[in-house]
């Protein structure tokens, strides 16, 4: 029977060990690695972290590379400061996550991952050819320096992000399935979503949380268990088609309360996994 390992994301902070810590600290052995800021991204500062993850035995499976420029978390401006969509970000953006394949690779790390952007659920779009031709660029980087690209969900309908899949074409591609996401952006129920994109499952993001109740704000983020995410019928189903990674638990909240409900989805997930 398959085990999946279960994972927690970190920062990439000035001090990587702090990080690498708290997954030890929560008794895991496996993480995601985010940080938003492109300057930070140094080489001494991924050497660190790759040095803190080597001394504590603990797996980075993914760099969640964010990038320069707004970002507006909503349905109104979301679509024009988002990912690789929009135009005036684009060549920026794309420089930003060639750099950060660069560094992953450099330090062992195997997949950087991203948020995209609102993809155009209508392949006509103007801005649809552009968005494949950067994420070309970036993916097939990525597949010189022998490191996969993942798709961060949630922006788009999962056959929106299969279509791109199929246009970019890289070989290296795969998807980091946030839970959660699919259900704050209204785009899908997850179980369902695995239908259509779940043989290109590389990594999850296991979060929870509400569908939209109105036409210009996210769906609430809950901690595991509490949204409308089924993760006894989610887990058996992923395992089904093959998957054999990390469940990386997200809590996008800080504190005292996140290590709280952090601590309780490890309770949830574990006689899943």
């Amino acid at each position: 029977m398959v085990k999946l390992d279960i994972g927690v994301m970190v920062g990439l902070h000035e001090q990587p060990e702090v990080g690498i810590r708290k997954v030890t600290d929560l008794g895991l052995r496996s993480c995601q690695v985010s940080c938003w800021d492109p300057p930070a991204w140094t080489e001494r500062r991924f050497g660190l972290l790759a040095k803190a993850a080597a001394d504590l035995g603990v797996e980075i499976t993914t760099f969640w590379a964010g990038y320069s420029g707004p970002r507006v978390w909503d349905f109104i401006d979301g679509p024009r400061t988002i990912g690789l969509v929009p135009p005036q970000y684009r060549a920026g953006r794309t420089e930003d996550l060639k750099k950060a394949a660069a560094l992953a690779a450099k330090f062992g790390l195997p997949s950087i991952t991203t948020h995209v952007g609102f993809l155009p659920e209508d392949p006509n779009d103007p801005e649809f050819p552009g968005t494949v031709e950067a994420l070309k660029q970036v993916a097939g980087r990525c597949a010189e320096l022998g490191i996969e690209f993942w798709f961060e969900t949630g922006q788009e309908t999962p056959v929106t992000l299969l279509r791109t899949i199929q246009r970019v074409g890289t070989g290296n591609l795969g998807v980091n399935f946030d839970t959660g996401n699919l259900i704050l952006y209204g785009k899908a129920n997850p179980v369902d979503a695995l239908d259509v994109i779940g043989r290109h499952v590389r990594g999850v993001h296991a979060k929870d949380g509400t569908y939209p109740t109105d036409g210009d704000h996210l769906g609430k983020e809950t901690p595991l268990g509490e949204g409308k995410v089924n993760f006894p019928v989610f887990v058996p189903k992923l395992k089904s088609l093959g998957y054999t990674g990390s469940l990386t638990i997200e809590r996008e909240i800080s504190g005292p309360q996140q290590i709280e409900d952090i601590r309780k989805a490890i309770d949830l997930l574990t006689p899943l996994c």
